[in-house]
């Protein structure tokens, strides 16, 4: 069993998330399953399926990854949206992502881990939105610790809305953040920032952190 699961036998379903955040993997890593859902419906105003937060020099940033909505599909699916080349998007976060953490530790050390997502070839080895985010999912659980998206969504497993009911950035730990003398410690962040920030640290803070939000999601299963 993963070490970081609190809650042997339970599944999660998990919503798109695009570098999901800190808090999304937490909560993911103490369950035995999590999955990600792409049946859920689309929704134009759910931007952090191909939106998530940073921290650069200034404080908080985003990066988003353009994507072409599906049209004339009735009751259209995450599994249906494909990216689009609109701005050369990937360009514009590899050089984003190199600013905002090219002083952390471990910058230099996971940065080539994403570069397929962070490249022209991304249209042609990623052309929908579910194949990106599947791939940065696993690049980001393997680096992190998490066992693998299982691909299959037990009945029995509880949504992530559930699980995470009244729970806010702010009820995670802090960690080690590298601007944190300057900006104080920025909650809410793509799980980026911890590996950039913590390295190979990053499962021991989800271990503690997991231990934090543990009593409030046992309360809703």
């Amino acid at each position: 069993m993963n070490p970081l699961v609190i809650f042997p036998g339970h599944s999660i379903s998990l919503p798109p998330r695009y570098y999901g955040s800190v808090g999304y993997y937490a909560v993911a890593a103490v369950f035995e399953s999590a999955a990600v859902d792409y049946g859920r419906l689309f929704d134009k105003r759910r931007k952090e399926a191909h939106r998530c937060d940073i921290a650069d020099k200034q404080g908080t940033a985003q990066i988003t990854a353009a994507i072409a909505k599906p049209h004339g599909i009735v009751r259209a699916t995450w599994r249906d949206v494909r990216l689009s080349d609109h701005g050369a998007w990937w360009h514009i976060h590899r050089n984003t992502l190199a600013t905002a953490y090219g002083r952390t530790p471990f910058f230099e050390f996971y940065i080539d881990r994403f570069e397929p997502y962070l490249s022209p070839e991304v249209m042609h080895l990623y052309p929908t939105l579910p194949q990106l985010l599947t791939a940065i999912d696993a690049t980001l659980r393997d680096c992190l610790g998490i066992d693998p998206d299982p691909g299959s969504i037990p009945e029995s497993a509880i949504p992530f809305e559930k699980a995470t009911a009244g729970l806010t950035p702010d009820d995670l730990p802090d960690y080690w953040q590298v601007r944190a003398d300057t900006l104080g410690f920025i909650a809410g962040l793509s799980a980026l920032d911890l590996l950039f920030n913590l390295g190979p640290e990053a499962p021991l803070y989800l271990r503690s952190a997991g231990a934090a939000l543990a009593p409030r999601i046992a309360s809703t299963l």
